[in-house]
C-alpha cells in the first residue's frame, strides 16, 4: 500500500493472533487502513468485531503478528520496546470512557504530565498549558483536583492532557460513555475542534451512531475484518 505524505496511519495487511496450535485465535485479519491527517475516524463494531486490539495496534500497545503498521510516518513494528514507548509518549494522545486523572495533581499538573514526563515543563510550557485550560474552559478550575470536578470538566482536563503535547494522533475510546447526553455532546463538539484547531488525527470508538455522525467516516469491524471505510 502506497503511502502519501498525508496519511496519518496506515496499516498494511495487519493480522494480530493470541494462543497458539488448537488454541489460536485470530483476533485481527488481514485489516488494511489508511486514515488522513486531520481526519476525525468512527471506529465501530459489537463488541468481539477486534476494535480493542485495533485501538490497542494503533495506540502502540501491541504489536501485529503479521503486517505493517505506520504512524506518522513511522514504522512501529521496526522500533525497540524503549523507542515504542518514547513514540507513545510524544506521538500519541489518548482519551478514555474513564478519566484516568491522578488524584493527587490538579487540574492543570494532569493536563501537563506528558511535558512532566518528558521533563519540558518550564515556564514556558506552564504558558502553553494555561493558555491550552482556558480554551477549554478550565481556567478556574485549574488548581482543583480531579475529586473537586464533575465528569465532564475531567474529561475536559483529559483532552487538554491528550493535545497538549501536539500528538499526530488522538485515540478516544467510548469518551462520552460516562456522560450524560448534554455533557456527552459538549464534549463530542469540542473533539471535532480537534483537527482543525491542533492539527491532531481522531480516532474514536463509539457504539453511538449520534458520536459516529460527528466524525468525516466511519471505519467498521466485524469477526476482526474492516467491512467498511478502510480507505483515506
Amino acid at each position: 500500500m502506497a503511502e502519501s505524505p498525508t496519511d496519518a496511519i496506515v496499516l498494511a495487511h495487519a493480522s494480530k493472533w493470541y494462543g497458539q496450535g488448537a488454541a489460536k485465535v485470530a483476533a485481527l485479519t488481514d485489516v488494511s487502513i489508511t486514515i488522513g491527517r486531520g481526519r476525525m475516524v468512527a471506529l465501530m463494531g459489537r463488541s468481539g468485531s477486534g476494535k480493542t486490539t485495533l485501538l490497542n495496534l494503533l495506540g502502540a500497545v501491541d504489536r501485529p503478528t503479521t503486517g505493517s503498521v505506520r504512524i506518522a510516518g513511522c514504522e512501529l513494528t521496526a522500533l525497540s520496546e524503549g523507542k515504542l514507548a518514547l513514540f507513545r509518549r510524544r506521538k500519541l494522545g489518548y482519551v478514555f470512557q474513564a478519566f484516568h486523572l491522578v488524584p493527587s495533581l490538579t487540574a492543570l499538573e494532569n493536563a501537563a504530565l506528558p511535558l512532566m514526563l518528558d521533563r519540558k515543563f518550564g515556564r514556558s510550557e506552564r504558558g502553553t498549558v494555561e493558555r491550552l485550560l482556558d480554551r477549554l474552559g478550565l481556567t478556574a478550575l485549574a488548581g482543583r483536583y480531579p475529586d473537586e470536578l464533575s465528569g465532564g470538566q475531567q474529561q475536559r482536563v483529559a483532552i487538554a492532557r491528550a493535545v497538549v503535547h501536539q500528538p499526530a494522533v488522538l485515540l478516544a475510546d467510548e469518551p462520552t460513555g460516562n456522560l450524560d447526553v448534554q455533557t456527552g455532546r459538549e464534549i463530542l463538539d469540542l473533539l471535532q475542534t480537534l483537527p482543525r484547531e491542533f492539527g491532531v488525527t481522531v480516532v474514536m470508538a463509539t457504539h453511538s451512531d449520534e458520536a459516529a455522525g460527528r466524525c468525516d467516516k466511519r471505519l467498521v469491524l466485524e469477526d476482526g475484518r474492516v467491512i467498511s471505510g478502510g480507505g483515506t
